[in-house]
């Protein structure tokens, strides 16, 4: 998710929560103190997204490392003798 969209949304979201607010309780202050506790909130779960995104990435990563055969985690092991008269 680009962050402008997400801006977007957190806005909205404030707003109409603000709304409500001010609806059910009739106080501006408290509409805008559910509007501020909303915008954190949204804000700490885009912040927690986006770490889990990027953690994630890094686990995936280093799993599919452990996975991969690579010629330098193999043992060297000759398949004809090294010196021709077999030593």
């Amino acid at each position: 998710m680009y962050f402008p969209q997400f801006l977007v949304g957190m806005l909205t979201a404030s707003g109409i929560v603000g709304a409500w607010a001010y609806v059910a309780t009739g106080s501006t202050w408290k509409a805008g103190a559910w509007g501020v506790i909303t915008a954190v909130l949204l804000q700490v779960g885009y912040f927690a997204l986006v770490f889990k995104l990027v953690y994630g990435r890094r686990n995936t990563e280093q799993v599919a490392e452990e996975n991969t055969p690579d010629a330098t985690k193999r043992p060297v092991t000759p398949s004809q003798p090294l010196h021709r008269d077999g030593r």
